[in-house]
């Protein structure tokens, strides 16, 4: 849908002021709090949550860390390792939890393999706010499955992503595979 905005004097359809309109109102929620202050973190309020696993999306628990869905996945398939300990920074943990982190990517790589069959697998840390990170006061390891051109118009120049399947659909793909 093209809507024109305020100034009838750009009136062709090449001009700047048309734009594109995407809805999706299932962000709303997370781009009306991006910026507030908040005095809980995140990943622990999941963790003292009384919902259970499955409501929480989380896939499995080991002995430091846990794997749970992105709810606001980039693509269908992305999971996070997350220390139970709140720590924000990655040096400041012990080896045993960095060591489990590490196996536990392993083992999100292959269950990401064998269910989506992707061309590669992205992984990353964005520690601090400069740097990305979402939730800066609890260091976590992102990992998702990525296909050759899934960078296309609606990412690339639309900025919007689309998501191929809901989170239960991804969890129950998902959850057999830890």
């Amino acid at each position: 849908m093209k809507k024109l905005l305020s100034n009838s004097q750009f009136t062709t359809h090449h001009s700047p002021l048309f734009m594109d309109v995407l809805w999706s109102p299932w962000r709303y929620n997370y781009i009306k709090t991006g910026d507030e202050k908040k005095d809980d973190c995140v990943f622990c309020s999941v963790l003292q949550s009384p919902a259970s696993d499955e409501e929480k999306f989380i896939l499995h628990r080991a002995g430091f860390n846990f794997v749970i869905l992105n709810i606001y996945p980039y693509t269908s398939g992305h999971l996070m390792i997350i220390p139970f300990k709140h720590i924000a920074d990655l040096d400041q943990a012990n080896k045993e939890i960095t060591d489990e982190m590490m196996d536990l990517t392993k083992r999100c790589q292959s269950a990401i393999r064998e269910v989506y069959q992707p061309n590669g697998i992205n992984l990353g840390m964005n520690l601090g706010k400069a740097a990305g990170a979402g939730v800066a006061e609890h260091f976590h390891m992102h990992i998702l499955p990525r296909w050759i051109g899934d960078s296309n118009f609606m990412t690339a120049v639309g900025q919007t992503r689309t998501i191929p399947e809901n989170l239960r659909t991804t969890y129950d793909k998902l959850k057999n595979r830890f």
